[in-house]
């Protein structure tokens, strides 16, 4: 009923986080404290919840759950797979508000953003050389490594 309402009666007295189930707090808590109860037990990962560390099972049993229904794709997350459907799509849902550049992926319009607001990221640590994305310095580090 709360989900309809919108009551959030529990709150995190750290950061103010509101939410309407008092196992969601338990979890966000976590995040401040640092907690992992939940222990893997092929390597020494720890999750702050039972889906993160279940997500993270998947390295190791290597399943694929999720499957593109056009091709032969599989993946492990399913906002991969969410991705990968905008290839068949065509959909590109990332717009840049200066120069109307659409892309598939938000990552893809944060490296675009940098075009126009001028930041260099990527500083070479032996010249003055800057770039605005990480290839471009990969390709300029062989100057000085050969």
């Amino acid at each position: 009923m709360r989900i309809h309402t919108g009551e959030k009666p529990y709150s995190c007295e750290v950061c103010g986080y509101e939410c309407n189930h008092s196992g969601d707090l338990k979890k966000h808590t976590r995040i401040h404290t640092g907690e992992r109860p939940f222990k893997c037990e092929e390597c020494n990962c720890a999750s702050k919840d039972r889906s993160s560390l279940k997500r993270h099972m998947r390295i190791h049993t290597g399943q694929r759950e999720y499957k593109c229904q056009e091709c032969d794709y599989a993946c492990k997350q399913s906002g991969n797979l969410t991705r990968h459907m905008r290839i068949h799509t065509g959909e590109r849902p990332y717009k840049c508000m200066v120069c109307g550049y659409l892309c598939k992926q938000s990552d893809l319009l944060t490296r675009h953003m940098r075009m126009h607001t001028g930041e260099r990221k990527y500083k070479c640590e032996v010249c003055s050389y800057a770039c605005n994305q990480k290839c471009n310095l990969k390709t300029h580090m062989m100057i000085h490594t050969g």
